[in-house]
C-alpha cells in the first residue's frame, strides 16, 4: 500500500529573493529523498489566512522567514491552529518570533503584547531589536539536553545562521518562559534562541534559520524531525 503524501504548509509571503525561501524547498526535497515519502508543500500567504481557511488539510505547518509579513493576523492565525489542534510547528526566525507573539497573546492573555517592529511605542513589546543585528552572521547554540530540538541534532552544540534583527525582549522573557514555553537553546552570549512547548508532540522555533544548511546539500536535522513527525513518527 502506498504512504499518503506529507503535506506542510508554509505560513508566509513567498519572495524569491529571499535566501531561506530559496533555502526550504531544496530543505524538505532533501528530507522527502531520506525519508523515501513524497512531501508536498504549499505557501500560505498571510493575507489568504482568515477564519474559514481550510487548515485542517496539513500534517504540519512551518512559518517561515521574512517577517513582517503582509498580515500578522493571518500568521498568528495557522500558528495558533497548529498550537490548539496539536499539530507539528516549525517556526524558523520571523516564525519564531511570531511563535511567540502568538502564544502571549492566546495562552498567556498579553492581548497588548505586539512586536517591536510593526509597534514600536508599544508598552509591552515582546520583540525588540537585538542588542548585536544578526544579519548573515553564524554563532554557536547551546541546546538543552532532552530537548526535541537536541534530539534532532544529536548534539548539545550547534551553529546556525540567522538574518534577524529582533528578539524576545528580556524584560518579558522569565514570565514568557514561566509556564508551558521552555527556553531550550541559547546562544554563546546567554540570549534567548530556541523555543519548545510542552505537552505538544513538535512545537519548535528558533531564530537562527536551520533551513540553510539545505544550500550545502546538508540535510537540516530540525527539519528533518520536524517532517518525521508530520509523517507520524514520535521523536
Amino acid at each position: 500500500m502506498e504512504r499518503s503524501t506529507i503535506r506542510i504548509a508554509l505560513i508566509g509571503d513567498h519572495d524569491p529573493q529571499v535566501i531561506a525561501h530559496q533555502a526550504i524547498p531544496i530543505a524538505l526535497g532533501l528530507v522527502a529523498e531520506q525519508l523515501e515519502r513524497a512531501v508536498r508543500f504549499d505557501w500560505l500567504p498571510t493575507e489568504q489566512i482568515h477564519a474559514d481557511t481550510p487548515l485542517d488539510s496539513f500534517d504540519g505547518f512551518w512559518c517561515v522567514p521574512a517577517s513582517p509579513y503582509k498580515s500578522e493576523a493571518g500568521a498568528l492565525r495557522a500558528i495558533r491552529f497548529a498550537r490548539e489542534q496539536q499539530r507539528p510547528f516549525l517556526g524558523t526566525c520571523g516564525g519564531f518570533q511570531h511563535a511567540v507573539l502568538e502564544y502571549s497573546r492566546n495562552v498567556l492573555g498579553w492581548a497588548d503584547a505586539a512586536h517591536g517592529e510593526t509597534s514600536p511605542e508599544s508598552e509591552r513589546a515582546l520583540l525588540t531589536p537585538l542588542t548585536c543585528s544578526l544579519v548573515e552572521a553564524v554563532d554557536s547554540i547551546h541546546l538543552v539536553p532532552g530537548s526535541l530540538i537536541a534530539k534532532a541534532y544529536e548534539t548539545a552544540e550547534i551553529s546556525e545562521g540567522y538574518r534577524c534583527r529582533y528578539g524576545v525582549n528580556p524584560q518579558f522573557e522569565h514570565e514568557l518562559l514561566s509556564d508551558r514555553l521552555h527556553a531550550v537553546g541559547y546562544d554563546s552570549a546567554g540570549d534567548l534562541r530556541a523555543v519548545e512547548l510542552k505537552d505538544h508532540p513538535f512545537f519548535v522555533a528558533t531564530l537562527f534559520q536551520p533551513e540553510r544548511a539545505a544550500l550545502k546539500g546538508q540535510t537540516p536535522p530540525l527539519v528533518l524531525a520536524f517532517v518525521e513527525t508530520c509523517a507520524g513518527k514520535p521523536c
